[in-house]
């Protein structure tokens, strides 16, 4: 332990606690407590404070750099802004009529999503995230398509345009695509090319596309771009999205529901 560190001030600790986490990629919330001699309930509150300036991602136990996940993990994408996802789960899910075919995608969004339509009859779930399969075992009044592809461990998705084939013959009436970002006019992004060109194909088929993004996501770009903002017809989001951003998207024709 550095025996100066514990004199810090808060904001040249919390810079040398970032500067710790980027250097060894991540950091427990026990090995920064030793090392800048403070209490754990201390480094706590100095992590959430990074987190929530996108500088680090809070995980459980610790954080992780931003910059050592340039395709993030769908476990660690799960606990990030969890309560925001919940809500727009929630009122995608009211979007959605028995006896209709929709897309989720691997986005921990649409995993929330999912969770509310455990309850619908008739309904075919088309997916290529295994994470949402194994959500919908025991929703007996869904039936879930997923179309073939190379195992993505991280994202527990199955990637690859070359098993898309069989989903000519359904009529997919809203997909629902999360993203790393939207904005103009690179439109939704993903961080893997190999996502992004699922999404782009799958998007093609669906006959309403609706974007579900927390505000965190808005003038944010990824790698790759999936979808144009033309090509959108709803995004749904919550409360502190970007509003120079939302009105060209009303410019242009989109519904904007705030969750």
């Amino acid at each position: 332990m550095n025996p100066l560190a514990k004199n810090l001030y808060p904001e040249v600790r919390r810079q040398r606690l970032l500067d710790h986490i980027r250097h060894n990629g991540q950091a427990t919330v026990g090995e920064l407590s030793h090392t800048f001699g403070v209490s754990e309930v201390t480094i706590r509150a100095d992590l959430q404070h990074l987190a929530r300036r996108n500088l680090i991602i809070r995980t459980h136990g610790g954080a992780v750099a931003t910059e050592q996940l340039p395709q993030l993990s769908l476990n660690i994408r799960r606990q990030q802004q969890v309560l925001q996802k919940e809500v727009i789960g929630v009122a995608a899910a009211k979007q959605v009529v028995d006896g209709e075919a929709i897309f989720l995608d691997t986005s921990s969004t649409a995993l929330a999503i999912a969770r509310q339509l455990k309850k619908h009859r008739d309904l075919t779930i088309i997916t290529n995230s295994l994470a949402v399969s194994q959500e919908m075992v025991d929703a007996f009044g869904v039936t879930v398509v997923m179309p073939g592809g190379i195992l993505q461990r991280d994202t527990l998705s199955l990637i690859g345009v070359d098993g898309l084939e069989m989903l000519n013959r359904f009529n997919i009436q809203k997909g629902f695509f999360g993203a790393h970002g939207l904005n103009y006019p690179e439109g939704l992004t993903d961080v893997s090319a190999a996502e992004a060109e699922v999404k782009q194909s799958i998007l093609q088929r669906c006959r309403r596309v609706i974007a579900v993004l927390d505000a965190t996501k808005w003038g944010r770009a990824g790698l790759a771009s999936f979808a144009r903002l033309e090509d959108i017809q709803t995004i749904i989001t919550d409360r502190l999205f970007n509003d120079e951003l939302a009105q060209k998207a009303r410019s242009l024709g989109i519904e904007i529901i705030i969750a």
